[in-house]
C-alpha cells in the first residue's frame, strides 16, 4: 500500500548510467520513478501517469532541458520541474526559474541533496495548486471598477517604478499575487526574475534554504553552491506570500537583506544584491507586532508601500465583470462554446457572501464552463453548482437486480463503490478521456483520480 502512494517522478537524462543511478538513489529514498532518455518521450509520457515532480538533466541532445521545462509549463503548469547541469551557475537558475522550474541541482550531487530537492518542490507545489485556479496564467487581469479597486490601480501605477517595499493586506482569494505581478511587469524590472516564496509551504529548514542558499559544504546536503531565492531574484523582484508565517529566527535574517541588501546565506557573508522585495499577508500584522509574534522593525520595513485588497463582498458591482471575464476565460481555455450569464443568474451571484473571495467565484465558474452544456447559465445551473461541495454530478446508480436478496439492496459500501465507478466513467466521458480534465470535472487531484481508476479496474 504504501509504494501505491510513494511520489512518482519521471526521470529524464540522456545517459543511461545517469539514470540508473538516480533510479536507485529514489527508490531508496520512497520514491517510484519513470525514466526516458530524451525530452520528447517525457513529453509523450506527460498525460499517462500521475508524475508528483519531473527531475531532467539541462544538456541533451534535439530538446534541452529548458525547451522541455517551457513545454511542460505550457501543458502542466501544475506539475514543479527540477533541472540538473553539470555547467550551472546562477545565470542559468535564472533563466531555469524565469522559465518556470522549481528548482535546479548542480553537479556533482548527492543522495541527500537530490531528496530534499524533490520533497521541497512538491511541498510547494501542493501549496500552490491549493491557493490558486487551475487557470492561473490565462487570468492575470485585475478586473473591476470599483472604487477600492480603481485606488489599487492607481497604486500601482504610482509605485511599478520605484524600489519600495511593498506589503498587500487582504483575504484569502483577493487577488494579491496579481497585484505582486502587476507591480513587477509594469516597472522596469520586468526583464527580469519575478521570484514567488510561499512562507507557509516549508518547514522552517527548508525556508531557510530557500530564501538565502546554501554554501558548498555548509550542511550534508549542500555539495555545492545553492544560490537562495533572494539572490535569484537580483535586479528583479522577489514576492513572500503570507509572509506572516515567516519563522522568528527568519524574520531576523530577511530583516537584514532588506536593511543592506545582503543575501546572508548560512556559511557566509553574503554578496551585495538588489532586491524589490513584494510581502503579501491575509492577517494583521500590527496585532502580531503587538502580540510578540512579529518583529516590529521588519514590520515597519515592509510596510513602506501598504496596499489592501478588498473582499469580494464589497465589491457588488465587479462581480458581474468578473464573472462574464472567467467565463470568457476558461470557454476559450478549454475549447467550449462561449457562455453568457443571465440576469438571474447574476441576481444569484450577487446574492452570495463569497468566502473565498474571487478565487472561489473564478472556481465555480470554471466548474460552470465544464459541466454544463447550456449557452446561457441561468440560476438552475448556478443553484446546482452553488449547492455541489465535490466534484461532477454522480449518475443514478441502477436498482439491484431482483432476487438478490435484501442485504444486497442496502449494502451500502457497494452502492458507493458503484455510484463511484459511475461517476469516474461518466468524467472520463464527458472529458473525452482527458484526465487532467475529469480530474477537474470530479473536484480531485489527477494523483487521486489515477488511484481511483486503478481501485476501479478503469484502463
Amino acid at each position: 500500500m504504501q509504494a501505491q502512494f510513494a511520489p512518482l517522478v519521471l526521470l529524464i537524462d540522456d545517459d543511461p548510467a545517469v539514470l540508473t543511478v538516480l533510479e536507485a538513489l529514489l527508490q531508496q529514498g520512497g520514491f517510484r520513478s519513470v525514466s526516458v532518455g530524451s525530452a520528447q518521450k517525457a513529453l509523450d509520457l506527460l498525460d499517462t501517469l500521475p508524475f508528483d515532480v519531473i527531475l531532467s538533466d539541462v544538456k541533451m541532445p534535439e530538446m534541452d532541458g529548458i525547451e522541455l521545462l517551457r513545454n511542460v509549463v505550457s501543458r502542466r503548469s501544475d506539475l514543479p520541474v527540477v533541472l540538473i547541469t553539470a555547467h550551472g551557475s546562477v545565470p542559468l537558475a535564472v533563466e531555469a526559474m524565469k522559465a518556470g522550474a522549481a528548482d535546479f541541482l548542480l553537479k556533482p550531487f548527492d543522495r541527500t541533496e537530490v531528496l530534499f530537492v524533490l520533497r521541497k518542490a512538491m511541498i510547494a507545489a501542493q501549496h500552490e495548486a491549493n491557493e490558486v485556479p487551475s487557470s492561473r496564467s490565462l487570468s492575470r487581469k485585475l478586473v473591476g471598477d470599483c472604487a477600492a479597486m480603481r485606488e489599487v490601480r492607481e497604486l500601482i501605477c504610482r509605485h511599478a517604478g520605484t524600489t519600495g517595499t511593498v506589503l498587500l493586506r487582504g483575504e484569502s482569494g483577493t487577488g494579491k499575487d496579481l497585484v505582486a505581478r502587476a507591480l513587477h511587469d509594469q516597472g522596469p524590472r520586468s526583464g527580469s526574475p519575478f521570484v514567488k516564496v510561499h512562507c507557509s509551504a516549508l518547514p522552517e529548514p527548508l525556508l531557510a534554504t530557500e530564501l538565502f542558499g546554501l554554501e558548498q559544504g555548509a550542511s550534508s546536503g549542500a555539495a555545492s553552491r545553492k544560490p537562495g531565492r533572494i539572490e535569484l531574484a537580483r535586479e528583479g523582484t522577489l514576492f513572500l506570500d503570507e509572509i506572516e508565517s515567516l519563522p522568528a529566527s527568519l524574520q531576523i535574517k530577511l530583516l537584514g537583506v532588506l536593511l543592506d541588501g545582503q543575501p546572508g546565506r548560512p556559511g557566509v557573508g553574503g554578496t551585495e544584491t538588489e532586491v524589490r522585495v513584494i510581502a503579501a499577508t491575509r492577517r494583521d500584522l500590527a496585532v502580531m507586532v503587538s502580540a510578540g509574534t512579529f518583529r516590529d522593525d521588519l514590520f515597519y520595513r515592509l510596510n513602506v508601500v501598504p496596499i489592501w485588497l478588498p473582499p469580494l463582498r464589497e465589491r457588488g458591482e465587479d462581480l458581474g465583470a468578473l464573472a462574464e471575464h472567467f467565463a470568457s476565460i476558461h470557454c476559450g481555455a478549454h475549447g467550449r462554446p462561449a457562455v453568457k450569464i443571465s440576469r438571474d443568474g447574476m441576481a444569484l451571484l450577487a446574492a452570495r457572501r463569497w468566502p473565498g473571495n474571487v478565487r472561489q467565484l473564478e472556481n465555480l465558474i470554471e466548474r460552470l464552463v465544464l459541466v454544463s452544456d447550456e449557452l446561457e447559465l441561468g440560476p438552475e445551473a448556478i443553484g446546482r453548482e452553488l449547492d455541489r461541495r465535490g466534484g461532477a454530478p454522480l449518475p443514478a446508480v441502477p436498482s439491484v437486480p431482483a432476487g438478490t436478496g435484501e442485504e444486497a439492496d442496502v449494502d451500502l459500501d457497494r452502492r458507493r463503490r458503484d455510484a463511484e465507478g459511475l461517476a469516474l466513467r461518466a468524467a472520463l466521458e464527458r472529458a473525452k478521456n482527458n484526465r487532467t480534465l475529469a480530474a477537474r470535472l470530479l473536484g480531485i487531484s489527477r494523483r487521486t483520480l489515477y488511484n481511483k481508476l486503478d481501485e476501479h479496474g478503469i484502463v
